[in-house]
C-alpha cells in the first residue's frame, strides 16, 4: 500500500578521504586456496582494506599455462576498487612471476593502476634474501622438474646462487594447498644444503608461512617462503612497517629501497 510520510534530507557533511587508512590489491589465480588467507593472517587488522579479484588460470602448472595469464593481468587490476587508487598491490603467483617476468608483471598491472607499487613473490623473495644479507641458497619448490627449473636461473641472475632444489613433482596447484605443513617441515629440513645461507620455499599455494618459523628452528638458517615474503613486502610498500611476529626472521627486518 501506498504510504505518505515526509522525508527529511540530512547532508552527510565532511566525508573522510577514504573509507580505510591503507588499501591494497591482491592479484589470485581462480584456483588459490592459501594467499588470500596468509594476507590476512599476517597483516595489521585496523585501518587496512585487502581487495582481492581472481584471473582464470588451466592446470597443469606449466611454463606454457603461466604464461597464458599475461594478457588477463590488466583486465584483473582495472576491476579492483574500479576508479579509487591503491597503495599497493600484489600479484599472486611465484612460478608465473619468474616465467613473465617482474617488470613485464608491474606494466601490465600499471595500465590499469599507474604508479602502484607492484609486487610479485619473486621479487618479494628476492627483497627478503637481500635483507637478510644472503647470497647463496636452498630452493624447494611443489612443481614439476619444468617449471622448478626457471626458478634457479631467475635467482642467478639476480646475484643470488642456488646451491641446490628440490622439487616435489606436482602439477596441479590446488593439490599443492593440500600439502600438509608437516611435510613441508619434513621436505624442507631434507632440501637445506650446508652449503646454503637460507631456504627458499617457493609457492603460494603452499601453507609454509605457518611453518617458516618452525623450519628456522630445525635447520639453524633463514627460511623464505613465497606468501610470507609477499606479505611482508606489500605491506611496507603501502607503508605498514611494524615488525611481524612469529612468520620468521625476515618479517622483523626492513626491506631494501625499491
Amino acid at each position: 500500500m501506498d504510504v505518505t510520510i515526509d522525508i527529511c534530507e540530512a547532508p552527510a557533511g565532511e566525508l573522510d578521504p577514504r573509507p580505510v587508512a591503507r588499501r591494497i590489491g591482491l592479484i589470485l589465480l581462480a584456483t588459490d586456496h592459501t594467499s588470500e588467507l596468509d594476507f590476512r593472517a599476517m597483516a595489521p587488522g585496523e585501518g587496512l582494506g585487502i581487495y582481492a579479484n581472481r584471473l582464470a588460470f588451466e592446470n597443469p602448472t606449466t611454463p606454457e599455462n603461466l604464461r597464458r595469464m599475461a594478457p588477463r593481468l590488466t583486465g584483473a587490476a582495472a576491476m579492483i576498487l574500479p576508479g579509487a587508487d591503491l597503495d599497493a598491490i600484489c600479484y599472486c603467483c611465484t612460478a608465473a612471476s619468474v616465467e613473465l617476468g617482474d617488470a613485464a608483471i608491474a606494466d601490465a598491472v600499471h595500465k590499469a593502476k599507474p604508479g602502484v607499487p607492484v609486487i610479485t613473490p619473486s621479487l618479494a623473495a628476492r627483497a627478503a634474501l637481500h635483507a637478510l644479507g644472503v647470497r647463496r641458497i636452498s630452493i624447494l619448490t611443489p612443481y614439476l622438474r619444468d617449471t622448478s627449473r626457471p626458478m634457479a636461473g631467475y635467482f642467478a641472475r639476480h646475484g643470488i646462487e642456488p646451491v641446490n632444489l628440490t622439487c616435489l613433482g606436482m602439477a596441479n596447484d590446488q593439490d599443492m594447498a593440500r600439502v600438509p605443513p608437516a611435510r613441508i617441515v619434513e621436505a624442507a629440513c631434507a632440501t637445506i644444503s650446508p652449503d646454503a645461507e637460507a631456504l627458499f620455499i617457493s609457492c603460494t599455494a603452499l601453507r609454509a608461512r605457518s611453518v617458516a618459523a618452525e623450519i628456522e628452528r630445525r635447520i639453524g638458517k633463514p627460511v623464505v617462503t613465497s606468501n610470507q615474503a609477499s606479505v611482508w613486502l606489500t605491506l611496507h610498500r603501502a607503508g605498514l612497517t611494524d615488525p611481524i611476529q612469529g612468520c620468521g626472521r625476515v618479517t622483523t627486518l626492513t626491506p631494501p629501497d625499491p
